[in-house]
C-alpha cells in the first residue's frame, strides 16, 4: 500500500466512523475503498469489519448521557448482537461471496419504511397488544440476532436495520434508541472481528488504518448526531439508507 493510499484508507475511516455513528453505513464507504487499494473482497470485509468496531464504541461513549439507564436492555440485546455476529461471521467465511447479494436491498428498503412510517406501524402493533414497550420483547431479541446475523457477514446499513427495528418494538427517544444503536453495532462488529482473527487472514494495515479513521469519526458522528432533531436524524437515515440501496443495485 502506498503513501496516498494509506491516507485514502485512514480518511475512509473517519467517513465510515462518522456515518456508523450518527447512523449506520459506513461499511459502504470504507468497503470499495479498500477493494479500490487492491484487497481482495473477503479480505477486505474482514479488515474493515476489525476496523470499524472502535469507531463504535467511541461513539456509543459519545452517546452516554443518552445510554444513561439502558443497561440491563444494553446487555441482553448486546447477547444477541454477538449470537448473530458469531453466525453472521461463519456463513461469510463459508457461503459463496454474492449469498445475500439480492435480499441486502430489500432488507434496507424494508428498515427504510419502518423509519418513515414506524409510529403508524407501532401504533398499529399496540391497539393489538404487541407494540413498542420499555422492555425488552421477544421480537426485538429476534430481530436483534438478525441484524447481528447480517452485521457479521457485511454489515453495510446495519444502523439503519437497527434503528428501524428499535424504533418499532422500543418505546424510547429517537437519539436513546440511536445511542443503542451504536452499542449493538460495536458488539456486532468487535464478535465478528474475533472470529475472523481466529480463523482467517485480515491485512493488520488496512484493519488498523481504518480504526484509526473510524475513532475519529466516533468523536465526530456522536458531536453531530446528538445535535440533530428527531425529524433531522429520521430524513438523514432515509437519505444514507437510499443511498445504500443504490450503491449495492450498481
Amino acid at each position: 500500500m502506498t503513501f496516498w493510499e494509506a491516507v485514502l484508507v485512514f480518511v475512509a475511516g473517519i467517513w465510515a466512523g462518522t456515518i456508523n455513528t450518527v447512523v449506520g453505513s459506513g461499511t459502504l464507504v470504507s468497503f470499495p475503498v479498500l477493494l479500490g487499494v487492491g484487497l481482495p473482497p473477503v479480505t477486505a470485509n474482514v479488515s474493515n469489519t476489525i476496523g470499524l468496531f472502535p469507531g463504535s464504541f467511541v461513539g456509543a461513549y459519545g452517546y452516554r448521557r443518552e445510554l444513561a439507564g439502558q443497561r440491563n436492555r444494553a446487555l441482553l440485546l448486546s447477547t444477541a448482537s454477538a449470537l448473530g455476529a458469531i453466525t453472521g461471521a461463519v456463513l461469510l467465511l463459508e457461503l459463496p461471496a454474492g449469498a445475500f447479494k439480492a435480499i441486502v436491498p430489500i432488507l434496507i428498503a424494508l428498515a427504510l419504511v419502518l423509519v418513515v412510517f414506524g409510529k403508524q406501524a407501532t401504533a398499529w402493533l399496540t391497539a393489538r397488544g404487541r407494540g413498542a414497550t420499555e422492555h425488552v420483547s421477544v421480537a426485538l431479541w429476534v430481530v436483534s440476532f438478525g441484524t447481528g446475523v447480517y452485521g457479521g457477514y457485511f454489515g453495510a446499513a446495519q444502523g439503519v436495520l437497527l434503528m428501524a427495528f428499535l424504533g418499532l418494538f422500543l418505546a424510547e427517544s429517537l437519539q436513546r434508541q440511536n445511542a443503542l444503536k451504536n452499542v449493538l453495532a460495536g458488539v456486532t462488529n468487535l464478535v465478528a472481528a474475533v472470529v475472523f482473527v481466529a480463523v482467517t487472514h485480515v491485512d493488520w494495515t488496512a484493519a488498523g488504518l481504518i480504526a484509526g479513521g473510524s475513532i475519529v469519526g466516533g468523536l465526530l458522528g456522536a458531536k453531530i448526531g446528538r445535535r440533530l432533531s428527531p425529524a433531522v436524524l429520521r430524513a438523514t437515515i432515509v437519505v444514507v439508507g437510499v443511498a445504500a440501496i443504490i450503491k449495492l443495485l450498481l
